[in-house]
């Protein structure tokens, strides 16, 4: 048996999504092999300090969603850049050295800003470590939906009607809204998962009290219309041109809508359908659409993408998301399971796909120089 790889798995961060992040490190904890892999924890507290876990007690409250958090013993560790892909511990350096071996990969299992965002995945190429999932410039991309969605329309995929607005722009009245967008709408921060900070706008009283709500994370916000149908959802995985979409599955949130509550702490919170009962022509369609929103925001590596199926048997994209939840109820990993390929072997394939993508940009010019 060949030497087993040294997996840090980067989770936490500063974002609102930090306790999802924190489920999800543990599932891919738990299910890594241990033959062939060694796990390094290393959780982001919520003021931005990186610390070195124990595997024995990474977390506090764990099985509970409502109270799980990082456990603050730990030492703090930086990346070192150098080429060399190590993490070292700045408490424990002794004579200059470091007191943690180099890390192979890293999974930055972060979701919203400071993490799923390119702000991370930036850092980690500065500092040549491989690491699971989309680049810089997709993250950002991805992560940013006024962006994504301008992206989308540019490459032609079909998007629902849209504004954004700027914290320091005058908000559009709300008579016009309802003539652009239609009654009702949502409201959401620009730059934020896990429907952390959407609000459905069904009146008027409803309308500042939403931009507030949404302006709390992030310092611009999107308006979007309300699609009436069906919610349905595609995992992707690979790296252009091998690249596949799982089956797709439905969520039928019990929520008002698919919100926060409903994806990570009531269990009963929304009904998810594997696969989704639907013809396997809008099946294919949806797939296709799919790995075309994956290549058209350069992604690599994971994504689910989400869609609306309107009653006339459209599509309609939703959003991409580029670092998908891990928890026990997220739909990434369990429309893979439908689809063949278990928790443990998803691990393997990201893995794979990240040192893949590591060894292949090593090869490239960096200098017109020797």
């Amino acid at each position: 048996m060949g030497k087993k790889l040294r997996v840090g798995i980067l989770f936490g961060g500063k974002s609102a999504e930090h306790e999802i992040s924190l489920q999800s490190a543990k599932n891919i904890h738990d299910s890594l092999d241990r033959s062939k892999y060694d796990p390094v924890l290393i959780g982001i507290n919520k003021n931005g300090r990186w610390l070195l876990n124990d595997e024995s007690r990474f977390l506090l409250d764990s099985d509970d969603p409502r109270r799980v958090r990082l456990n603050p013993r730990g030492d703090e560790v930086a990346i070192v850049p150098g080429g060399k892909g190590e993490i070292s511990s700045l408490s424990a350096m002794k004579n200059g050295t470091a007191a943690l071996q180099a890390i192979d990969v890293v999974f930055p299992i972060l979701h919203g800003p400071f993490g799923e965002d390119g702000t991370v995945q930036g850092l980690l190429k500065l500092a040549e470590v491989p690491f699971v999932g989309a680049g810089v410039l997709a993250s950002a991309a991805g992560m940013d939906k006024d962006v994504m969605k301008r992206l989308l329309r540019d490459a032609g995929l079909p998007i629902g009607k849209f504004r954004s607005l700027r914290a320091d722009e005058k908000a559009p009245e709300f008579d016009n809204l309802c003539d652009e967008l239609g009654l009702p709408f949502f409201v959401k921060p620009a730059n934020m998962g896990s429907s952390v900070g959407v609000s459905k706008v069904s009146g008027k009283d409803a309308y500042r009290a939403s931009l507030e709500a949404a302006f709390t994370y992030d310092a611009k916000v999107m308006i979007e219309e309300f699609i009436p149908g069906r919610e349905l959802e595609c995992s992707v995985l690979g790296s252009p041109p091998d690249v596949k979409a799982s089956a797709v599955g439905e969520v039928k949130p019990r929520h008002e809508f698919y919100s926060y509550d409903a994806k990570y702490i009531d269990e009963n919170g929304a009904e998810l359908i594997l696969p989704a009962a639907i013809p396997a022509e809008t099946a294919s369609r949806a797939q296709d659409l799919s790995i075309a929103v994956f290549n058209a925001l350069c992604c690599e590596g994971l994504a689910r993408v989400d869609f609306f199926l309107k009653e006339d048997g459209g599509l309609i994209i939703n959003e991409i998301n580029t670092m998908p939840g891990f928890t026990r109820i997220s739909m990434y990993p369990k429309l893979w399971e439908a689809s063949g390929i278990s928790y443990a072997k998803l691990i393997d394939r990201l893995i794979d796909l990240a040192i893949l993508r590591f060894e292949k940009e090593n090869k490239l010019n960096t200098s017109v120089r020797n």
